[in-house]
């Protein structure tokens, strides 16, 4: 499986009891493939996944198998800071038909060393046999996953790629040239995804994409075929809002963004809240200014 371009990391929209809202999530599945993102990964960090029970995780994920009908692959998370854990997770998604692939970050809280945390991938690799994910993000899970035991991990023959937030373009430009060539390095954050790609990955697993899938997948496209012109035209218009989607706790911003535009309730599991009245003033500012309050959808 060849993942490249633009892969929506899924929020997980609830009601106001609490309980998984299935309609809005089918229409959010729906819309993102009708807009063209390349690929959908359920149960990231965005969809709020450390708040669902094991029953909900796997309803998400059958639930995205079941609307996107093999048209985009499937990322599935599974990620545990017990390896163990991590290792029955990615079993459990594995023998999902219609998962065409596994992400999962590095453990969180226990700060494992750089062999630590080769011999959680490497042995969640070896359980599954389908393509891993990893997902390299230090400033939740406090464990930095370095370049040098990236190319390790590289070696084994399902990590077949990275998603990669440590905010580091030195980091990242290292990580390209030091894994094999056919090796697929995602970025992690929207607003690095152009100068990720210049320097050979292959496109993002976005949050900005949950509000405007259609553009960042036009965007990322246009990077990857080489029309720069056309990439930076695009990313110059959306950075703002890229960036105003991180001034709070992800998903909180988006979810925000999602409800102002009527395709989700704004509900969330704590320890998530509603944003500051500040943030949701500048949120829906910058939501307006690039035409997405427009067409609001009815009210479901």
């Amino acid at each position: 499986m060849k993942l490249r371009g633009c892969g929506t990391a899924m929020v997980t929209p609830f009601r106001r009891d609490g309980v998984i809202d299935e309609p809005a999530l089918r229409s959010l599945i729906e819309w993102q493939i009708s807009s063209g993102v390349h690929f959908l990964v359920p149960c990231g960090t965005t969809g709020e996944t450390p708040t669902l029970s094991r029953e909900e995780w796997l309803r998400v994920i059958d639930i995205t198998i079941e609307v996107a009908n093999r048209r985009v692959p499937i990322v599935a998370g599974a990620t545990s800071n017990a390896t163990a854990e991590a290792i029955e997770r990615a079993q459990t998604v594995a023998s999902r038909r219609g998962v065409d692939a596994i992400l999962t970050a590095s453990p969180y809280y226990n700060k494992p060393t750089q062999e630590g945390q080769y011999q959680h991938f490497k042995a969640i690799a070896e359980s599954v046999d389908k393509p891993l994910v990893l997902y390299n993000v230090p400033g939740r899970t406090a464990a930095n996953l370095e370049p040098a035991t990236l190319a390790r991990l590289s070696r084994i023959a399902n990590i077949i790629a990275v998603k990669e937030a440590s905010g580091s373009m030195t980091q990242i430009a290292e990580v390209l040239n030091i894994v094999p060539d056919n090796f697929i390095v995602l970025s992690g954050d929207d607003a690095v995804t152009l100068p990720v790609i210049s320097l050979g990955g292959q496109g993002i697993i976005s949050v900005a994409s949950n509000v405007i899938p259609s553009e960042l997948s036009k965007m990322t496209q246009a990077a990857l075929d080489g029309d720069w012109i056309g990439a930076r035209k695009l990313h110059r218009k959306y950075l703002p809002l890229m960036q105003a989607l991180f001034l709070e706790s992800n998903p909180m911003p988006v979810k925000c963004v999602l409800a102002m535009m009527g395709r989700i309730d704004e509900n969330y599991r704590l320890p998530m809240v509603q944003v500051k009245p500040e943030t949701r003033r500048k949120l829906e500012h910058l939501a307006a200014d690039v035409g997405l309050l427009v067409d609001r959808v009815a009210a479901r």
